[in-house]
């Protein structure tokens, strides 16, 4: 089995075991969104994609986030709203993304959303077409960025004016905060640490 298959395999089985926490949108006071968490694999080991919005849309402008968004009332499952997200913002068809399974559900706190991660194999080279209204440009951070994270209790991030408490990730110019950031918090605690060790032989 080559390095490729090893991650693949591994991310699976890790993801298999684990128990997703499930948010509950009471009363109406949430809105229900997906997201894809799509990971990029090769014999280097393994990137996270990730968009960075534009400010033409309606929330969460010059963010760095996942592509994602409302559950459909159609939408016949969350794994279904998150590859027709994907493929509307970055033009990734849904036959080539692997799904390897769900993380904890999270809730935004710019926005009312109970937020639902589900992490995908994408191919390593593909020619993506971006939506210029929601997408500025695509990030593939290599995991080695969330090996540490400003602690949760000292993180601060200040967005449109108010200061939030949330762990941050920085790379490339960008800060990774709120949602995505403990989407990616998650990630390594359920499947990213046991991976860096993959890819570094250990």
């Amino acid at each position: 089995m080559g390095k490729t298959e090893s991650l693949k395999h591994m991310i699976k089985e890790l993801l298999d075991k684990a128990q997703p926490r499930e948010v509950e949108a009471q009363g109406g006071q949430y809105r229900h969104a997906a997201v894809l968490v799509p990971l990029v694999l090769d014999e280097k080991g393994c990137k996270i994609l990730f968009t960075k919005r534009t400010h033409k849309v309606d929330q969460h402008k010059g963010q760095i986030s996942f592509p994602g968004g409302a559950v459909d009332d159609t939408d016949p499952s969350i794994e279904h709203t998150a590859l027709r997200e994907a493929e509307e913002e970055v033009g990734l068809s849904p036959q080539v993304v692997e799904i390897a399974g769900r993380l904890d559900d999270t809730l935004t706190l710019v926005s009312n959303f109970v937020i639902h991660p589900v992490v995908g194999i994408i191919p390593a080279h593909y020619e993506y077409n971006l939506n210029s209204f929601e997408v500025e440009r695509i990030l593939q951070v290599p995991l080695t960025a969330f090996s540490s994270c400003t602690p949760e209790e000292e993180g601060r991030f200040t967005y449109q004016d108010v200061t939030y408490k949330t762990p941050c990730y920085k790379y490339d110019g960008e800060v990774i905060w709120g949602a995505t950031a403990r989407i990616m918090q998650n990630f390594m605690e359920v499947v990213g640490r046991k991976l860096l060790l993959l890819e570094q032989g250990q």
